[in-house]
């Protein structure tokens, strides 16, 4: 298979996520797409899910922190902006 990737967008992926190939990123960017879309589709609905069936609701092997650092901003090496 051939893809047409935005170097620059795979590389500052894979430093989020910490995926140690080209692979992997492109995996876990999926993963979270798909994990995000069904967020959207089941938080739409009123379904009386506890609070179990929502952790369980999606990927098991899912890994919160690797989303939780890949959504923090970065500034990729630069100092961040002060905010007036």
């Amino acid at each position: 298979m051939t893809l047409n990737i935005d170097d620059g967008l795979l590389e500052r992926v894979m430093a989020v996520t910490g995926a140690k190939t080209k692979t992997e990123a492109i995996d876990l960017a999926l993963k979270e797409m798909d994990r995000r879309a069904q967020l959207v589709e089941v938080l739409g609905r009123d379904n009386g899910m506890t609070s179990k069936d929502w952790k369980n609701a999606f990927y098991p092997d899912y890994d919160v922190e690797a989303a939780r650092a890949a959504e923090e901003p970065s500034t990729h090496g630069r100092k961040p902006r002060s905010r007036r």
